[in-house]
């Protein structure tokens, strides 16, 4: 270590051994007591104690416990992720929560960090795997089936299958990259946790799908393309990944047996939104003849009947009788 990261070093001890002196100047009496009677504390191999960060160099981290002796952790045990560095991921004045391992030949309590965090990340882990929560993750490593990252400081494994919505050929280009992804297993006892990026890509879809529904108004006519026919009518692809179902009564006017009938797979047809339950749109076919076969009946009411003199005729008893001359 060179001189100038010692000085560091002891400043920040400093600072927080000033930091401590202040905080206790300003405790009550019945405080100062319990603080007193704490640090005489013997503490159990298995507890968990939290510490600040007082010291870190290239083979442990120093915590101030405010006990009768300071906590040490080795560096092999502050992380299961190979990726941990001391120097670069602990700072002084960092909290850090532990599991008591014993006390050293010099009497500073040993700790362990990784232990603490496997007997604490379990518990977080389910919550996250039952609550659907999206965490972010970096894959560390390719292997033949996946990529291994690490959550919660525990190792974690995204199989080939459930690192994307498609066909994954290469898995090593998803290393070293921030991905969001769900936890889908996570079984202590065996020591086993599963993530899925895929997972969160669908509900992330589905998500959108819902959203692109909400927009559809009730009463509209678009364009789409048969899907697919079932005994019970047709599913018409509105594009943007939305679907909808004909039912076989909204087909056609007439009574038919098949969907076949009248309808192709592939074949482009103009459809009438129905409405929107659930998530699943309705729609008609016989709908938009219907209307189409009004608004005809209705111009052709409009239209003006003419003679094939090109005059144009009025029921009003007065313009029948404008043609003929009173005698």
């Amino acid at each position: 270590m060179s001189i100038s990261q010692n000085e560091n070093n002891e400043e920040s001890v400093s600072h927080t051994i000033e930091s401590t002196d202040e905080e206790i100047s300003n405790l009550s009496m019945a405080d100062y007591e319990d603080l007193i009677s704490q640090s005489f504390t013997k503490h159990e191999v298995g507890s968990l104690l939290t510490g600040t960060v007082i010291g870190v160099s290239d083979t442990e981290i120093i915590l101030d416990l405010r006990s009768y002796s300071e906590g040490i952790i080795p560096a092999n045990e502050m992380s299961n992720d190979p990726r941990f560095s001391l120097k670069a991921d602990v700072t002084i004045g960092d909290a850090i929560t532990a599991l008591v391992l014993g006390e050293t030949k010099e009497g500073a309590i040993l700790l362990s960090k990784k232990q603490a965090e496997d007997q604490l990340s379990w518990a977080e882990l389910k919550k996250l795997m039952d609550h659907r929560t999206v965490v972010t993750v970096k894959p560390a490593e390719a292997v033949n089936s996946g990529v291994v990252t690490y959550l919660l400081g525990i190792r974690a494994f995204i199989p080939a299958s459930q690192l994307s919505s498609v066909y994954v050929e290469d898995v090593a280009s998803f290393l070293h990259k921030d991905i969001e992804v769900l936890v889908i297993t996570v079984e202590e006892a065996n020591k086993k946790l599963v993530l899925s990026a895929k997972e969160h890509l669908r509900d992330k879809e589905e998500e959108n799908r819902v959203q692109r529904i909400n927009r559809l108004i009730p009463g509209t006519i678009v364009t789409g393309t048969v899907d697919k026919l079932m005994p019970f009518g047709a599913f018409i692809s509105l594009g943007n990944g939305l679907s909808g179902l004909v039912h076989i009564s909204q087909i056609s006017e007439k009574r038919i047996k098949s969907p076949g009938e009248i309808l192709k797979v592939g074949e482009q047809v103009t459809v009438k939104l129905l409405s929107v339950k659930d998530g699943k749109i309705s729609l008609s076919i016989k709908a938009v003849t219907e209307e189409t076969a009004k608004e005809a009946e209705d111009t052709l009411e409009e239209a003006p009947f003419e003679y094939s003199s090109g005059e144009s005729v009025s029921t009003g008893l007065g313009s029948l009788l404008s043609k003929f001359k009173l005698q």
